[in-house]
């Protein structure tokens, strides 16, 4: 289970950020968990990658330093990882922002595997192994919800990450766009991803309160 921070770099006191900017593991059946990865200030859109099953999520990370930092990032967990928030961002680089520092704790910080743009905010993750897609196969869709502090306004869509081994192998390529208009006002906000049993790419947009499919007839456009 992804648990998000209470805050952007900890402003609101480190106490409230207890068991926070992790991934928990869950027991089902008596409802205790553990802190399976922490240091991932927003991990949304758990997915297992299909060939190795290993989990990776999409991850929020920090605002306020700049337009072009800090990338979101999209990686896979590794059991007891700790992967830098609050104190640095992507492995160790450090946050001057943040104190007390804590040069113990960014010691001990791993790089994400694969960044995507800055601000982007991804909220949706998606492996896809199914048929109707073709070229598709075996990647990762991402729905990008979009920057809210930055300009130009970045994101508003939804990208597809090539994998090969298990492994991001490639540059992300936009698959479906269109939710900023010429004016570059947000017409829709893609949040979550999941394919039909009939293997489209269904993406749901909670600016347009509307649910999309991708059947394969466009890359670039979806349908109600």
């Amino acid at each position: 289970v992804g648990v998000g921070s209470n805050s952007n770099i900890t402003e609101n006191g480190i106490g409230v950020e207890r068991e926070r900017a992790a991934v928990w593991e869950v027991d089902r059946a008596t409802g205790s968990h553990r802190i399976f990865a922490s240091g991932l200030r927003n991990p949304n859109g758990l997915s297992w990658e299909p060939t190795t099953n290993k989990l990776w999520v999409v991850v929020n990370e920090r605002d306020e330093i700049g337009p072009n930092l800090v990338p979101d990032y999209l990686t896979s967990v590794k059991d007891g990882a700790f992967y830098g928030w609050p104190y640095s961002y992507y492995g160790q680089h450090v946050d001057p922002r943040v104190r007390p520092q804590r040069p113990d704790l960014v010691a001990k910080a791993i790089a994400p595997d694969y960044a995507l743009s800055s601000h982007v905010a991804p909220l949706g993750l998606t492996f896809y192994t199914a048929g109707k897609l073709p070229g598709y196969q075996g990647g990762a869709f991402v729905a990008e919800h979009g920057s809210w502090d930055r300009a130009p306004f970045n994101g508003y869509k939804v990208v597809y990450v090539p994998f090969s081994d298990g492994k991001p192998a490639g540059k992300a390529r936009d698959v479906v766009t269109a939710f900023l208009n010429r004016d570059g006002e947000a017409r829709g906000r893609p949040v979550g991803l999941a394919v039909s049993r009939m293997g489209a790419l269904l993406i749901a947009d909670d600016l347009g309160n509307t649910l999309w499919q991708m059947s394969g007839k466009s890359q670039q456009t979806a349908t109600r």
